[in-house]
C-alpha cells in the first residue's frame, strides 16, 4: 500500500471519530422549541419525545415552581435532589439542558454518582458543602465551597457534595443535557437487578463475599 494511501486511510479515520464524538450529545434544536407531549397527534418524536405544535406552546411549558421551597432530607443519605427535566418543564426538550436543587442537612450527603451524558455545574446558595470527583487517574480533586461559590463536574466522572458546615446547606445545579442520567455508585453496582454474582464482587472490591452479600442485602 502506498504513503498516499495510507495517509487518506488515517485521515478517514479521523474523520470518522469526529463524526463519532460530534453526535455522542444531545442534538441541537431547528427550530425555536419542542415543546414535549406524551400524545403522538400531530407530532413528530425527538428524542423518545413527541413535540407539541408550537403554535399551542403556552408559558406553562417552559416554567417550574417551588424551587424555593427546602425539602427534607430526613433520611438514609441526609438529601432531597429535586430535578427539573424534560418531564416536568416540557419546553426543555432539545434545549440540551436540565437543571436541580439539592437539599444536604447536616452531616448529609449527595452520593457518589456520575451522568453519563452531562457535565454539570453547582453553585451554593446556603451553607458549606465539601465536593469533589475523581478523574480517570484516579486523582481525587475537591473544594469546600461556601455561598456563592460555583464548581464543575465534567462528564462522567464520579462526583459527590457533603454538608461539612453546621447549618443545612443548599446547592443549585445546571447539566448540558435534557437527560443527564445519574448512575449512584453503591446502589448500581450492590442493588443491581438481578444481583451481581458475589464472588465476582468480592475480587473486584477485594473482600470477602460475606460482606458482598451484606452489602448487597443494604440496597
Amino acid at each position: 500500500m502506498s504513503m498516499k494511501s495510507i495517509s487518506f486511510l488515517a485521515s478517514l479515520s479521523l474523520l470518522a471519530l469526529t463524526f463519532q464524538f460530534a453526535i455522542a450529545a444531545d442534538p441541537s434544536q431547528v427550530q425555536d422549541f419542542c415543546v414535549a407531549t406524551n400524545s403522538p397527534v400531530n407530532g413528530v418524536s425527538v428524542n423518545g419525545k413527541f413535540c407539541k405544535d408550537p403554535a399551542l406552546a403556552t408559558a406553562d411549558d417552559f416554567y417550574l415552581s417551588g424551587l424555593n421551597v427546602r425539602k427534607s432530607t430526613n433520611n438514609q443519605i441526609g438529601s432531597n435532589v429535586t430535578f427539573g427535566g424534560v418531564d416536568n418543564v416540557p419546553g426543555l426538550n432539545t434545549l440540551g439542558i436540565s437543571f436541580a436543587r439539592a437539599d444536604i442537612g447536616v452531616n448529609g450527603q449527595v452520593q457518589p454518582h456520575y451522568h453519563p451524558r452531562a457535565s454539570e455545574i453547582v453553585g451554593i446558595t446556603e451553607g458549606t458543602v465539601l465536593v469533589g470527583f475523581v478523574a480517570s487517574d484516579q486523582r481525587l480533586i475537591t473544594k469546600t465551597l461556601n455561598v456563592g461559590d460555583v464548581f464543575v463536574f465534567p462528564q462522567g466522572l464520579i462526583h459527590f457534595a457533603a454538608n461539612v458546615g453546621q447549618v443545612p446547606a443548599v446547592l443549585f445545579a445546571t447539566l448540558n443535557s435534557q437527560n443527564p442520567g445519574t448512575i449512584f455508585v453503591a446502589e448500581n453496582v450492590f442493588g443491581s437487578n438481578p444481583p451481581i454474582t458475589p464472588a465476582l464482587l468480592a475480587k473486584a472490591f477485594q473482600l470477602n463475599v460475606t460482606t458482598i452479600m451484606e452489602l448487597q442485602a443494604k440496597f
